[in-house]
């Protein structure tokens, strides 16, 4: 089957192990599902496996993707959802110790076929098109968990979203401000800026600004590039959600402030299956959409990974199968 999968890792020069060609169909573990992919959508994930990190070189060649919607064998439209619990795991997945990431353990989602388990299975709505659906389960679910379900805010409260133009900060300024929060988002770039207003934040700020007022959560998905304005724009009492690292892991953690202002530091992974559902609800009935840059074929990837590598993303990067 036709594939964009890691051959090869470097920290360096990630790309030069990307390769988009011809891979023997896996044979898929018992109990999972073939769906036939519609289109799948890139992620940083996707880059970091590249670069060796969280995929062991003993895995590899292995496909990447985490996200997909596709035609399953009976005929149905669904939304691949990418977190595959143990077997015997009930609950929520995201806390699941043996949890892990399609392209992690599994072959991914760039793939003309994938193999999931039944239950990670979702109804496509019809009325988002396969793109549209094929960037909900990552950056979007996460967006969403991490506004409904693990911040404290509640619509009408002001947030700040650091690094605008990523696939997960897209998506809550365009879920919050549907949802009625008062969203300030942060850029390097002015037209990022700029079409974050048009996505619906309330102000946009470049990067570590001093903002008009305090605010009552911060999502960061930034990191070390970020972090200290994060927590300088929290009012007494508020709330910092971190789901990543894009700019690196291990910025000061400024525990006199952390302490002396009683700020709450929250981490948010990925989603469940079930809010992966109530997204779809909630995008149906709003008609919020994703935020695609670009659609390119599978056979186009390299263009597609080189330009997230530069950071010349607004949204989503999808791939048409």
């Amino acid at each position: 089957m036709r594939a964009a999968y890691v051959a090869t890792q470097s920290a360096e020069d990630p790309l030069a192990g990307l390769t988009v060609g011809e891979l023997e169909v896996p044979e898929p573990p018992e109990g999972f599902r073939r769906v036939r992919v519609v289109a799948s959508c890139l992620n940083h994930h996707d880059l970091w496996s590249l670069r060796g990190v969280g995929l062991p070189a003993d895995r590899l060649p292995m496909v990447l993707g985490c996200d997909a919607a596709g035609t399953d064998d009976d005929g149905n439209d669904v939304i691949v959802h990418g977190v595959v619990s143990s077997p015997g795991w009930r609950g929520d997945e995201t806390l699941d110790p043996q949890r892990t990431l399609l392209s992690e353990r599994y072959p991914g989602t760039m793939a003309d076929w994938v193999w999931v388990p039944e239950r990670n299975l979702v109804p496509k709505p019809d009325e988002l098109t396969f793109e549209e659906a094929a960037c909900l389960p990552t950056a979007w679910l996460t967006a969403y968990r991490m506004l409904f379900t693990v911040s404290p805010a509640a619509p009408g409260a002001t947030i700040l979203v650091q690094g605008a133009g990523g696939g997960v900060a897209s998506a809550l300024i365009a879920l919050a401000s549907a949802a009625g929060f008062r969203v300030w988002a942060t850029s390097r770039s002015e037209e990022k800026r700029q079409r974050a207003l048009a996505l619906g934040a309330d102000q946009v700020f470049e990067d570590g600004a001093r903002l008009p007022e305090r605010v009552d959560v911060a999502f960061d998905s930034v990191g070390e590039a970020t972090w200290a304005h994060s927590l300088k724009s929290l009012v007494p009492g508020g709330t910092v959600v971190t789901c990543g690292a894009t700019s690196g892991p291990a910025p000061s953690a400024d525990l006199n402030r952390v302490f002396f202002l009683q700020l709450r530091v929250l981490g948010s992974t990925m989603g469940t299956r079930d809010e992966l559902v109530r997204l779809t609800r909630f995008l149906v009935a709003t008609g919020v959409r994703p935020v695609i840059d670009d659609v390119l074929p599978l056979d186009e990837a390299a263009t597609g990974f080189r330009r997230m590598l530069d950071g010349d993303v607004f949204g989503k990067i999808v791939f048409r199968h």
